[in-house]
């Protein structure tokens, strides 16, 4: 756990789901309007069964203000390593512009670290690779995509 002033970084909970986790998301993709919360507890019972699969949050007053995902992939190739990816960190919009994202980051890349990744990524659009750049990360190659119907 981090916390910074009245921002704590922590793992997600489900309790969380109703604390505006979802609301938050909708900074990336709608996700409060359409998304049952049974259906929600069940993603997150499906998730918490991979020990690989680690969601975060930033808690301020009780309320969820931003989140992020790290997964943690096993490798056949660098001797087994461990390679982490870091997915769909959102800021409420309410919240943008605090540190809340550097926040969540961070504590990510520590948490990648500490469970032995070699590396860890990231995508991310052109407006926002200065944020990321700043933390340490570096273009390394291109995404590529396949949207299945």
């Amino acid at each position: 756990m981090a916390e910074s002033d009245d921002i704590r970084i922590r793992e997600l909970e489900a309790k969380d789901i109703t604390r505006g986790f979802l609301a938050t998301l909708d900074a990336l993709r709608p996700a409060s309007s359409g998304m049952d919360v049974d259906k929600a507890r069940k993603i997150l019972g499906r998730i918490d069964r991979n020990q690989d699969h680690v969601i975060v949050v930033a808690e301020k007053e009780g309320a969820v203000v931003g989140a992020a995902t790290l997964l943690i992939e096993p490798k056949f190739i660098h001797d087994g390593g461990l390679a982490g990816h870091i997915e769909d960190v959102a800021v409420h919009s309410d919240f943008q512009g605090r540190g809340i994202g550097r926040m969540i980051i961070t504590y990510l890349l520590k948490t990648a670290r500490d469970k032995g990744c070699y590396k860890t990524v990231l995508d991310c659009t052109e407006d926002v690779r200065p944020f990321y750049e700043e933390l340490g990360f570096r273009r390394a190659a291109d995404q590529l995509r396949v949207d299945h119907p």
